[in-house]
């Protein structure tokens, strides 16, 4: 029997896991249209987060850059997924993670825009 996809709204609560086994629960942006994930350097900072593994070029709303590449350990709906993640300012922006498509495609995630919303 097939297992039953998980659906996840435009905004998730998830759980990002430190190596010490420290960890941050935030509100993440869900975003099928970024091909990578993303964190903000400061929650990648305070968890201790890293190495950089390589680098990525990545296109973004903001311009072409070249993004340092972290393995990071998240919890997802029920689902713990260990991926990349580029390291990213995103203090200007309302969420500090982007779950983009590496994630969504590896949790086997349904996304439904009409579910939660809510912070």
């Amino acid at each position: 029997m097939a297992e039953k996809r998980a659906v996840l709204g435009l905004i998730e609560k998830i759980v990002v896991f430190g190596p010490d086994n420290n960890e941050e629960k935030v509100i993440a942006r869900i975003d099928s249209g970024a091909t990578a994930s993303s964190i903000d350097f400061k929650l990648s900072a305070k968890l201790g987060l890293g190495p950089i593994t390589r680098t990525k070029i990545v296109k973004s709303a903001s311009g072409v850059k070249r993004r340092p590449i972290i393995i990071v350990k998240v919890r997802v709906g029920k689902k713990e997924i260990e991926a990349e993640f580029t390291l990213a300012d995103r203090a200007h922006m309302t969420y500090p993670v982007l779950i983009g498509q590496n994630i969504l495609q590896e949790g086997n995630f349904l996304i439904d825009p009409n579910k939660g919303g809510k912070k």
